[in-house]
């Protein structure tokens, strides 16, 4: 498996563990139009650890639904960027850092399709 794939099963791991152990660090992310906020970062983080051991696994649909969880997600990070912008008790760096976050989406959709399986490799 692809060193960011491996890099990507960690991440989405850790973070589902978190999403279900402190949900409430995740509830502010979720975009205000949608409702039930608790049930959506504790299914999210069912999700991410569904998607990390099906990559830790190799399984043939952990990629896609990985890439899909990672842009389903995506608007919370935008969300956070705002609310961290709006707070002036927020530091300069966080500001920044929240900002500069929201690119990294794309290099880890990136990682995770780096785990498909090719037509003529052998399979893990």
């Amino acid at each position: 498996m692809p060193v960011g794939a491996v890099v990507m099963a960690a991440v989405l791991g850790g973070s589902g563990l978190l999403h279900l152990a402190r949900p409430r660090l995740y509830e502010r992310l979720v975009p205000g139009w949608l409702p039930a906020r608790r049930e959506l970062v504790l299914a999210s983080g069912v999700a991410e650890l569904v998607c990390a051991a099906g990559l830790a696994a190799r399984r043939p649909w952990a990629p896609v639904a990985s890439s899909a969880l990672l842009l389903v997600v995506w608007p919370g990070n935008w969300q956070m960027a705002f609310d961290v912008q709006r707070d002036p008790a927020a530091h300069p760096v966080l500001k920044a850092a929240v900002w500069a976050r929201l690119p990294l989406q794309l290099p880890m959709i990136r990682a995770v399709l780096g785990a498909r399986r090719r037509p003529g490799h052998a399979s893990g």
